[in-house]
């Protein structure tokens, strides 16, 4: 009886170590056995995102990666933006949402997800919101430095030759307070390296003219500030949309082209040179800065666009895929873990990325959690 009882005893006490081992193969087996959402622009705003989330996708399979997409008139449609994202929520597998360009209606977006999903992870790539406010809303935020930009910006058009920069925008972006900072700092260090300044506002692509519009008023302005200015004139957008007419113009006039909004040697570049891409090519940045060169050497206008060789809104979707995912499977130091974006963002960009962390110019508080990314240039 003694020996009976001393079994049951026995059995009670290493059935909950065999239940837990076995729970925790089990956790093992279904910690990867979650999904990552991309939301992201359409075509009509910036093809070159919207194909980086579908190589990823290609990538990691279409069981693992989902996409949605926020609209193109997204200032007036942000309640699609909301219902888009509470889609990919709805799904108890997407356990993270990486969105860039993480346009206005994000913070509102997120808002709506964690009152039913309080457990999502997001990463947020270039917000269009209050620094401040978005810093509380994304677990990981990633954006051009904006701010060192600003002079950044100016140096390099006076290096290519420019005496004059003129700098495209519209009320909405200058009410953001990135893009406000970056053009007042970009007037200050060009009144320094003695650059005229010329601020030109251009109809916004998501009001009624929509993207169309805007590009129909570079199209037709580039050459009247050439013609007023000079061909040293230097131009900078601060909208995606604005890229391509803007880069043709440059060509044509022979004036000079800095840097796009968001840098990228995909960005605008080889859709206004002329250059088809083959599926093959798309994400093989050596072969497309080597087109390039070949585009504008032969156009005669070597030494008079630049851009930045990492694309860089494509990277801060793949690290934010990347990271979000290791975070999932419990390989980071918590939320936050600086080296290990560090090594993903390296890894992509195939050389060194020093990130630097937000601090507020209006509160004097910096945010862990939101980085500021910085390149150099390159030059054809």
């Amino acid at each position: 009886m003694k020996k009976q009882v001393c079994g049951i005893l026995m059995l009670l006490l290493v059935l909950p170590l065999f239940l837990f081992a076995s729970g925790g193969k089990e956790g093992a087996a279904t910690l990867k056995d979650y999904k990552i959402g991309i939301m992201t622009g359409t075509v009509v705003q910036n093809e070159e995102e919207f194909r980086k989330a579908e190589s990823i996708q290609k990538t990691f399979g279409a069981d693992r990666i989902v996409i949605a997409t926020y609209p193109a008139r997204f200032m007036q449609e942000q309640e699609t933006t909301i219902s888009n994202m509470m889609a990919m929520a709805s799904d108890p597998k997407v356990k993270g949402i990486v969105f860039v360009q993480a346009v206005p209606g994000a913070a509102a977006a997120i808002d709506r997800v964690r009152q039913v999903r309080p457990d999502m992870f997001f990463v947020l790539g270039v917000p269009g919101e209050d620094p401040d406010m978005i810093a509380g809303k994304g677990d990981i935020v990633l954006q051009t430095n904006d701010l060192a930009r600003g002079e950044q910006i100016a140096q390099q058009a006076k290096k290519l030759g420019a005496k004059t920069l003129v700098h495209y925008s519209f009320p909405r972006h200058m009410s953001y307070e990135m893009l406000s900072a970056r053009r007042t700092l970009m007037k200050e260090a060009a009144a320094k390296l003695g650059l005229r300044f010329v601020e030109q506002d251009a109809p916004d692509p998501t009001g009624d003219a929509g993207v169309p519009g805007t590009q129909q008023f570079i199209m037709e302005d580039v050459p009247r500030k050439v013609a007023q200015f000079g061909p040293d004139t230097a131009f900078f957008g601060t909208n995606c949309a604005m890229q391509e007419p803007m880069i043709r113009q440059v060509v044509a006039n022979k004036a000079i082209y800095p840097v796009q909004c968001c840098p990228s040697p995909f960005h605008a570049l080889p859709n206004a040179l002329g250059i088809a891409v083959p599926p093959e090519k798309k994400a093989d940045v050596a072969w497309i800065l080597s087109e390039e060169k070949a585009k504008i050497t032969s156009s005669g206008m070597s030494g008079r666009v630049s851009t930045w060789p990492t694309p860089v809104n494509m990277m801060y979707m793949e690290a934010g895929v990347r990271y979000a995912m290791e975070y999932i499977e419990g390989k980071t130091k918590g939320k936050v873990d600086k080296a290990k974006l560090i090594s993903i963002m390296e890894s992509i960009a195939g050389g060194k990325v020093e990130l630097t962390e937000y601090t507020s110019r209006k509160s004097g508080k910096t945010y862990p959690n939101y980085f500021l990314y910085l390149s150099e240039f390159y030059n054809f």
